[in-house]
């Protein structure tokens, strides 16, 4: 467990944002190696409450909430389950939220885990428990709905060449590592002027799909803004388009300004008078140079915050 470290990207501004007060209660949707939690530990004399899926960051959690003088506390589940987890721990409503979406570190650099094909590891992608893994997809999974999930999650635009050549393959052998799988798809997808290996948005694909995380996303958000207090701040990390997009379009909303529709306009002039959130970042925060240069993983991340200015 400490064989791994994690860099909370974009975590100053995380906090920042948040803007823990004393004796409020704050929401980590995604502990990951609890560098966001911490942060907003020291920021305030302030409650944390933690999610996540992953026993192993569980167990971190446990140790680190043992320095926290029960300020901390730390429970294994989905962000899709906030209501019933929080409701379980009675707890009613929230001052703030911050999520960290995707994949940890922790997580990606244990090939154990099996989420990178730059370590060769059994094919699993599971960041929890009792879900299906990137194996059990790949190998059984109609080669229609390979290429469109490889099309649709991860905008392969091989996806058919790509789900061809699998299926060919697992007639023959079924797959069981990353670098095999890594492997086939190298042989039909060229490298192009992005740079970033051809495999990356196959194996992006399973992931997402192994831990159906674009529907987690849209259900944390829902319940995390329905349990935010007057004042209190939604605060979310993303790293690639769908998720941002899912982040923008839902704080859109939220905040009265429903994408594709002019400010101008009666309608939208109407939704934004009863909105009940503001956004507080007009345009997504990036990281800067310095950080990026120091890990690399934050060079695609976005930062979008926003406000509850009515009450539930």
């Amino acid at each position: 467990m400490n064989a791994f470290s994690h860099v909370p990207v974009l975590a100053d501004e995380a906090v920042s944002y948040l803007n823990p007060l004393p004796g409020k209660i704050y929401l980590d949707g995604t502990f990951g190696g609890g560098g966001y939690a911490r942060k907003i530990l020291e920021a305030a004399d302030c409650q944390v409450f933690a999610i996540d899926r992953d026993p192993a960051a569980v167990a971190r959690g446990a140790d680190m909430a043992e320095t926290m003088a029960g300020r901390l506390r730390v429970v294994e589940g989905r962000i899709s389950e906030i209501l019933v987890l929080l409701g379980a721990a009675r707890i009613g409503a929230l001052d703030g939220a911050v999520f960290d979406l995707g994949v940890s570190s922790y997580q990606i650099d244990d090939p154990a885990r099996g989420f990178s094909f730059r370590h060769d590891g059994k094919l699993d992608m599971r960041m929890g428990q009792g879900e299906k893994t990137a194996a059990d997809l790949v190998n059984f999974m109609a080669e229609s709905e390979l290429a469109d999930m490889f099309f649709q999650l991860g905008e392969e635009k091989a996806s058919r060449r790509v789900a061809a050549a699998i299926v060919a393959r697992r007639a023959q052998q079924k797959f069981a590592t990353t670098s095999d799988l890594a492997g086939v798809i190298r042989s039909v997808v060229r490298p192009d002027k992005s740079g970033i290996d051809p495999a990356t948005r196959t194996f992006l694909a399973l992931r997402l799909a192994v831990n159906e995380e674009l529907l987690e996303i849209e259900a944390a958000l829902e319940q995390a803004a329905s349990l935010l207090t007057e004042g209190g701040r939604l605060v979310v990390v993303s790293f690639h388009s769908l998720e941002d997009r899912i982040v923008k379009n839902f704080f859109a909303k939220a905040a009265g300004r429903a994408p594709g529709v002019s400010r101008h306009a009666p309608a939208s002039a109407a939704a934004r008078e009863t909105a009940k959130f503001r956004l507080l970042t007009a345009k997504p925060v990036t990281p800067g140079a310095a950080e990026v240069a120091k890990n690399a993983r934050a060079r695609s991340a976005k930062l979008r915050a926003m406000e509850r200015i009515f009450g539930p």
